[in-house]
């Protein structure tokens, strides 16, 4: 069973920083990508940022320069960090992995719980 738990969500101030955190656990062969999503109240959940196996990343418009990707194989963690928050950040975060769970299954996507992130004076 695998398991997806993030953590480091909060509330700040406007310009201030989070660093999210999601752990994988259970039985994973390989992981390809690492996600982190968000959904505001009201709107679609929505891409925020994706890292390859490999390092390669990806960005929305809305947070680049801001908010950076990264891993950590060896752990099989992923971590965003926010930086200059506004308050438009303020959403549940997810975390989503595409991964195996041995040689010959396919490709599958699962999810965290989310993660609250709140952008407040």
């Amino acid at each position: 069973q695998v398991q997806l738990v993030e953590s480091g969500g909060g509330l700040v101030q406007p310009g201030g920083s989070l660093r999210l955190s999601c752990l994988v656990s259970g039985s994973i062969f390989r992981i390809n990508y690492m996600r982190w999503y968000r959904q505001a109240p009201g709107k679609q959940r929505e891409l925020v940022a994706s890292i390859t196996s490999g390092g390669s990343t990806n960005y929305a418009d809305s947070v680049k320069g801001r908010f950076t990707v990264s891993r950590d194989n060896a752990k099989n963690t992923v971590y965003l960090q926010m930086n200059s928050l506004k308050p438009e950040d303020t959403a549940v975060y997810y975390c989503n992995i595409e991964a195996r769970v041995r040689t010959s299954s396919p490709w599958n996507d699962y999810w965290g719980q989310g993660t609250q992130v709140t952008v407040s004076s």
